[in-house]
């Protein structure tokens, strides 16, 4: 799992309307009518997320939403995964990943952001006693949510108060009532920087929440950006024209002036409001309810027809969540690796099944001793990948890092646990880690341990290693070849 990919990316649209249009040429587009969002929704997005070429689903005439008013639920999957980053639709997933990293990571360009005056975002605004959150489509994603889930396919612009620089995140948000939701903000994410800077100042964090922005712009905000650096402005350069921008009439924050939906207002330091429970991608409700500080909603902007965009996660194995951050998060490991200075590196995956964070697997041609663990060391700690990693698995350049039963295998017959294994204390952990103890959940210490396993040959006598059964390429083309026919369902 090597080479160069030799593709060049072309996200030729601008906003989630284009987008849409894009995919409905495919033929992946599906509409539901009268779905509900207490619980039909949720029931949908069950049957559809997990499949890898399930179709995009859009709901409409939603009862209690007024009429037009739609929601938007699994981008990520099918033909739609390689058009949605710009890439021909043969690319398997790994290639997909590849080519996104040499297209737009190798030379990550910015282009900043330009401010316009109008557009089609300010067609409706309320303000004042008019700001009714409660009218758009909010579903009750998962069996035991505490709550309807408005922001799962969105991000949350905010400002540093200090070095004035701006930020995109992707934060759950909870729809409380009229003019407030929750925001949960994760200790040492970019926005919660911004959150706990302005709270130590005693001001409230200006927030600019859009709920149904273009697909990449939400991808990009569930990524890991440098520090300082403006997501969408990122965003800019993958496209390599600006995106449009207004600024909001209240806090005076920029989003996208083709944005479906934007909460605008204050997170205030002094207010906190029940959050919770929610399905998180580790497949548990691991955060329970939880005080968590809201968005005073002061404006909502939208345009005709808006579009609320779902992306909730499902865990328990691969959806649409995990494909979009394994495809995404496994390029920029990979370039972080090469950043660091490491050679030898050949292929990257963050599987699926851990929400594209807890299982990392690396392919590496090795050069020298002690090279697998250092590979495994700054896989586990690089920007991308410290938060909520828990396992490192370093292999040979034989295995597929992206088939869970070829790393096992390698797992399983080129190690010594005792030897091979070892660990990293008081990494960077996630609140929605089921197996973070109750104690150190209750004083904040959101850490715990990373397991590194060198599954590679052994080094200094990887020459002597028994070769692999494995057929040679030769041999692999003449079997199926000559009997490929026994699998092919018709007996000949």
């Amino acid at each position: 799992m090597s080479g160069q990919s030799n593709f060049a990316g072309n996200i030729a649209y601008d906003d989630l309307r284009e987008w849409l249009a894009m995919a409905e040429r495919l033929g992946e587009v599906r509409t539901v009518k009268g779905a509900n969002c207490e619980e039909d929704i949720g029931l949908a997005a069950e049957a559809v997320l997990r499949a890898e070429h399930g179709p995009c689903v859009m709901f409409e005439d939603i009862p209690g939403c007024p009429k037009g008013f739609r929601l938007l639920m699994n981008v990520f999957a099918g033909k739609r995964r390689n058009m949605t980053l710009g890439f021909p639709d043969h690319l398997s997933k790994w290639e997909l990943s590849d080519a996104y990293r040499e297209a737009y990571l190798q030379q990550q360009r910015i282009v900043p952001h330009v401010i316009v005056d109008d557009g089609p975002v300010f067609e409706n605004v309320m303000t004042g006693d008019d700001v009714d959150v409660t009218i758009f489509p909010a579903p009750k994603w998962h069996e035991k949510d505490g709550g309807r889930y408005i922001g799962t396919g969105t991000y949350s612009i905010t400002r540093d108060p200090e070095e004035n620089w701006l930020n995109a995140g992707a934060y759950r948000a909870q729809v409380h009532d009229k003019k407030t939701v929750g925001i949960v903000m994760a200790a040492g994410h970019h926005g919660r920087i911004h959150r706990d800077k302005s709270f130590k100042r005693g001001e409230p964090l200006p927030v600019a929440m859009v709920l149904g922005g273009d697909p990449i712009a939400f991808f990009f905000g569930g990524l890991e950006a440098p520090y300082g650096v403006f997501e969408l402005d990122l965003v800019g350069g993958l496209r390599g024209r600006p995106v449009k921008m207004v600024r909001g009439k209240v806090t005076g924050l920029p989003f996208p002036a083709n944005a479906e939906i934007v909460l605008e207002g204050y997170v205030p330091p002094d207010r906190v409001h029940a959050e919770g429970p929610f399905g998180e991608w580790t497949g548990h409700y691991a955060g329970g309810m939880r005080q968590i500080p809201v968005l005073d909603i002061k404006a909502i902007y939208y345009r005709n027809d808006p579009i609320v965009l779902g992306v909730p996660p499902m865990g328990a194995g691969p959806d649409e969540m995990a494909r979009y951050r394994a495809v995404m998060r496994s390029a920029t490991i990979k370039q972080n690796i090469a950043n660091a200075g490491v050679l030898g590196v050949q292929a990257v995956w963050c599987h699926e099944v851990g929400g594209a964070r807890m299982l990392h697997a690396v392919s590496i041609a090795q050069r020298y001793p002690g090279h697998a663990v250092q590979v495994a060391h700054v896989a586990a700690q690089c920007g991308a990948s410290a938060y909520a990693s828990k396992y490192i698995v370093v292999v040979d350049d034989d295995v597929d890092v992206t088939n869970l039963d070829h790393l096992l295998w390698a797992m399983l017959t080129r190690t010594d646990p005792k030897e091979s294994i070892q660990f990293i204390t008081g990494s960077w952990d996630s609140s929605a880690d089921p197996a973070l103890p109750p104690e150190r959940r209750a004083v904040g210490n959101m850490t715990h341990s990373v397991a590194l396993i060198d599954a590679c040959r052994p080094f200094h006598w990887r020459d002597k290693f028994p070769p692999t059964n494995a057929p040679s390429a030769e041999v692999a083309r003449k079997a199926r070849e000559k009997f490929g026919w026994l699998l092919d369902g018709n007996g000949r």
